[in-house]
């Protein structure tokens, strides 16, 4: 599977605009991800910046996307 570079979108987390870069996949995970909530993912990434600690929004998206499709594949055990 063919990766690209990361892409960096605008999100608005609670007002105010910023920008996180992420690779094609995982923006793909997270939209779809928000949508199955019934989220946006401006809300879904407010959510995640809220709790983030010491990590960039990126990488905290990234363990949120990852951790989601864990849980999934365990419930399918």
């Amino acid at each position: 599977m063919a990766h690209r570079r990361p892409v960096k979108r605008s999100l608005t987390l609670r007002g105010h605009r910023t920008s996180v870069s992420l690779e094609d996949i995982f923006w793909d995970a997270f939209r779809n991800i928000a949508s199955a909530d019934g989220r946006t993912i401006n809300g879904l990434a407010a959510e995640i910046d809220e709790t983030r600690g010491d990590l960039g929004l990126a990488s905290a998206i990234r363990i949120y996307v990852l951790e989601r499709a864990l849980k999934r594949d365990q419930s399918l055990e």
